[in-house]
């Protein structure tokens, strides 16, 4: 029978005798942290790997740690360096340490990618315990986990709902839809309370889309250097205010509505489908109170985001994919009005999949849970072709 022991102790056993530091591990995860695109330190990590993995299940822990902050590439490093110890000791009936894997998995402040594979490893190790953890993740920071549980909620909404239980499939199903982040759960919810429950489902105001903008292009990208160009959106807002855009055509604000059920703002609707162009768009938010909130954005083009004159952040890279809540901003939204810009990227490349030029935005509290501006109006009525994936 596999033994499963305290890890203090486990680490203890493994270094003695000379009770050799935990530098036995350290290097060598440090190495895999050099790691670099191209192949670069493919070799040394290579090494580093083995001299990690030699070490048995006592790196488990130090290796998830290791992953905060990790590129993706030496996340890789880790993880199947986790997950090649992990099966040997499982394989050979070896010892693992259950509790700290699990105490790894609660503790929200650890990496989410890190907790997700810690969680893998504990439902191996303990289905039954696993499984009794999955309904407290509604609500959690790993998306992987909090899937799981919505997951389960969804099954006990259908259950319900071929009983005949359809107040209780409601209660059940909203709950799901509180806790959803992945489109297709979404998507598979609201086509349940739809179509099934005859209920209303108001994604964009569920989630904190916002739906009503200013927009304004196109401005030139030629070459990509629009990013980091200063149009003259950047230094003010006049809504009235008519520039010099690409080509030296005049350019002006004019008012977006969408209704999409992600909240999507297609440049490509009101200016055509254009290539190397920077876009703008305005947004006024009011806050019932000054308050700690996030910025959640979508957008695979490259973009950035003031919030009241003040740039949040940005990002230089043309379409790498896109996802509700790709990106989270921590912001502080004051009492009464806040301004929200955002400029939107299109580079040169022609392919089908590259036509996109768009994003989502929604404001919301560190849990996801929509924050509402007091001015909210209600959400445009979906046209007959609006409700499109925001992962196209």
């Amino acid at each position: 029978m596999r033994r499963l022991i305290p890890f203090a102790l486990l680490v203890t056993t493994l270094l003695l005798p000379g009770l050799a530091s935990a530098e036995a591990w350290t290097e060598p995860l440090n190495q895999l942290k050099k790691v670099g695109p191209e192949g670069a330190g493919n070799e040394a990590a290579a090494e580093a790997w083995q001299t990690l993995t030699d070490q048995g299940s006592a790196i488990i822990i130090p290796t998830l740690d290791a992953m905060e902050g990790s590129s993706p590439l030496a996340k890789n490093w880790m993880r199947t360096a986790v997950e090649t110890v992990f099966a040997n000791e499982l394989q050979k009936e070896g010892e693992l340490p259950a509790a700290e894997i699990r105490a790894f998995v609660a503790d929200r402040e650890n990496e989410p990618n890190a907790r997700f594979l810690a969680f893998d490893l504990y439902s191996q190790i303990s289905p039954d315990e696993a499984a009794k953890m999955v309904p407290d993740m509604l609500d959690d920071p790993s998306t992987g986990l909090r899937r799981n549980a919505v997951a389960q909620l969804i099954t006990e909404g259908k259950k319900a709902l071929d009983a005949g239980n359809k107040e209780e499939a409601t209660t059940i199903l909203g709950k799901a839809l509180d806790g959803a982040r992945d489109v297709d759960q979404i998507d598979e919810i609201a086509k349940l309370l739809r179509e099934k429950l005859e209920q209303k489902v108001d994604l964009p105001k569920h989630f904190g889309f916002l739906m009503r903008w200013q927009v304004i292009a196109p401005f030139d990208n030629t070459d990509r250097e629009g990013f980091e160009e200063v149009f003259p959106p950047e230094n003010e807002i006049d809504l009235d205010a008519t520039y010099k855009g690409k080509e030296e055509k005049e350019v002006s604000w004019q008012a977006y509505t969408t209704s999409d059920d992600y909240g999507m703002v297609d440049f490509n609707q009101p200016y055509s489908p254009l290539k190397q162009v920077v876009g703008y768009a305005y947004t006024e938010f009011d806050s019932a109170e000054e308050r700690a909130a996030q910025i959640r954005l979508g957008c695979k083009n490259a973009w950035k985001i003031w919030l009241n004159g003040e740039l949040l952040f940005g990002r230089d890279e043309y379409h790498r994919g896109m996802r509700i809540d790709q990106y989270t901003l921590p912001i502080i939204l004051k009492k009464g009005k806040n301004t929200i810009l955002v400029k939107a990227c299109q580079n040169e490349q022609e392919q089908d999949w590259t036509v996109q030029w768009q994003f989502q935005l929604r404001v919301c509290d560190s849990t996801g849970t929509a924050i509402h501006s007091t001015d909210r109006q209600p959400t445009p009525e979906p046209e007959a072709a609006t409700r499109r994936r925001p992962n196209q």
